[in-house]
């Protein structure tokens, strides 16, 4: 077994995160959503993992990576144990900055590039999709669904925001999640 510190579910996840973190102007993006300095010399992300608890001292744009909650299509036994190609189901959210005459234009602005890096991700000539090797376990496969806008509201969040369903195709085996 390989000596890693975390399970290869959040392995991908963080590779996910990097991958998003690659999108800045510099990449020929048109946003950025790498690491900052803030004003008072604090190194902060743009790109979270698991979060959904915003506030306005957060910065815009920015990108949490969550698991969709959403039912799964029943699994076959068979692939609940030993070696298995897993679909690993992840919802990237984007919160952008208000237009105030047009709020949904900066949202799919922000998502189209998302969406961009994701593509770049999985067309490597290697078959290392997010970098993590072609050797179980490893990822696959890679499908990005419809991204979904929504102009500010008082129940999700007071800019607009976007989601894009992401499907990762993982060969695993559930049994060893530290492989």
């Amino acid at each position: 077994m390989a000596d890693n510190a975390d399970p290869f579910r959040l392995r991908v996840a963080k590779a996910l995160c990097d991958t998003l973190k690659s999108i800045t102007a510099a990449n020929g993006y048109q946003h950025d959503f790498s690491d900052y300095t803030d004003e008072i010399s604090v190194q902060r992300a743009r790109v979270f993992r698991g979060r959904t608890i915003f506030g306005e001292n957060d910065p815009l744009p920015m990108l949490s990576v969550l698991e969709d909650p959403r039912s799964r299509e029943p699994i076959d036994a068979a692939a609940m144990s030993g070696n298995a190609m897993n679909e690993y189901r992840l919802l990237i959210q984007g919160f952008v900055q208000n237009d105030q005459d047009n709020p949904l234009d900066p949202a799919y602005r922000a998502s189209a590039d998302v969406i961009t890096a994701l593509v770049k991700a999985k067309q490597v000539k290697d078959f290392k999709i997010l970098g993590l090797g072609n050797v179980a376990p490893c990822v696959i496969g890679l499908a990005i669904g419809e991204p979904v806008h929504r102009p500010p509201d008082d129940d999700v969040s007071a800019v607009a925001y976007f989601l894009v369903p992401v499907t990762l195709t993982l060969a695993e085996n559930l049994e060893t999640p530290f492989a």
